[in-house]
């Protein structure tokens, strides 16, 4: 687990619930959180935190960072549209560590309205711990960008 390097979520209106208590356990951590918004339960366009949280990672400014909305679903294709983003929608384990290994993920993507608290901390834990294993996966995640 990298805590030297913050990282930035976002969520919409139906995962600030969610966001804030994912935002309390990644500071128990000890890694830095930057918190992009929404900042209440009034409704909101997904997209614009979607498109912040995606924008500071496709620049660099934050090596990866985690998005959260109902579904999960919104937040993942917004923010594979972004060059240098790889966003792994998961609800299971298994998913979360190939997503890093294989893939490497930089973006976590959770449905606020389809994993528990509990689930989603293993879910982040797993994540922030899962190194990328590069070697041929590497390869493959650099085609995607040709």
């Amino acid at each position: 687990m990298d805590r030297e390097n913050p990282i930035i979520v976002g969520s919409d209106h139906a995962a600030f619930g969610l966001k804030k208590k994912i935002i309390t356990f990644v500071s128990s951590l000890g890694i830095e959180v930057k918190d992009a918004g929404t900042f209440s339960e009034e409704s909101v366009n997904y997209v614009d935190y979607g498109k912040k949280v995606s924008q500071a990672v496709s620049d660099n400014e934050y090596s990866r960072g985690i998005l959260l909305c109902g579904t999960g679903l919104g937040m993942s294709m917004v923010a594979n549209r972004f060059p240098r983003v790889r966003a792994a929608l998961c609800s299971d384990i298994f998913s979360v560590r190939m997503s890093r290994q294989h893939n490497d993920s930089n973006i976590l993507v959770l449905g606020g309205r389809v994993v528990g608290d509990a689930l989603a901390f293993e879910l982040v834990k797993t994540w922030l711990e899962t190194p990328f294993e590069g070697g041929r996966h590497l390869d493959r995640i650099l085609s995607i960008e040709r």
